[in-house]
């Protein structure tokens, strides 16, 4: 953000633990079940607003960590540092998506069952974690977050429990 990333005015990211809750970074609620295996059928149904938040909050993680997996498998390039200027950089995934959709569509899946890496693994790099917030900026990610799961739980209780 120091090198003028944006996030647009009414849209969010989700992101870990790792990270201060913001208006601009929603974080899941810290000391309050997360992990999808707590949910789900067999399991205990989430007991309030923040662990619905939670287990939502999980559910697209994985879908995102996954899809996220696929693209670094098939373009390499997303997993190591390149001398790109910023503005071009952040095109790299979008770009990387789009191209493996076109694949997929003309090749199908099964190439992912024996890709090698064509990158050492040693040139990986591994994203930062943790990202320090000031208290004005939590306290509406906070209050964005809170709005959010009652908005939830509200849902989920008039609709008999479903997700």
């Amino acid at each position: 953000m120091s090198k003028g990333f944006e996030v647009p005015p009414g849209k969010f990211y989700l992101v870990d633990g790792g990270y201060a809750n913001t208006s601009s970074f929603l974080a899941p609620y810290r000391g309050v079940g997360y992990h999808l295996k707590e949910f789900g059928p067999g399991h205990r149904r989430p007991q309030n607003s923040k662990e619905l938040f939670n287990h939502r909050h999980a559910l697209l993680r994985n879908h995102v960590e996954r899809t996220l997996g696929v693209l670094k498998k098939r373009f390499s390039i997303l997993k190591v540092t390149t001398f790109h200027k910023l503005k071009n950089q952040v095109k790299l995934p979008i770009a990387a998506a789009i191209f493996h959709n076109l694949i997929r569509k003309i090749e199908g899946d099964e190439w992912l069952d024996d890709q090698q890496d064509n990158i050492n693994p040693a040139d990986f790099v591994d994203l930062p974690s943790g990202d320090q917030g000031n208290a004005a900026s939590s306290a509406q990610g906070n209050a964005l977050r809170d709005s959010i799961s009652r908005e939830m739980w509200f849902q989920y209780e008039q609709h008999g429990h479903g997700y």
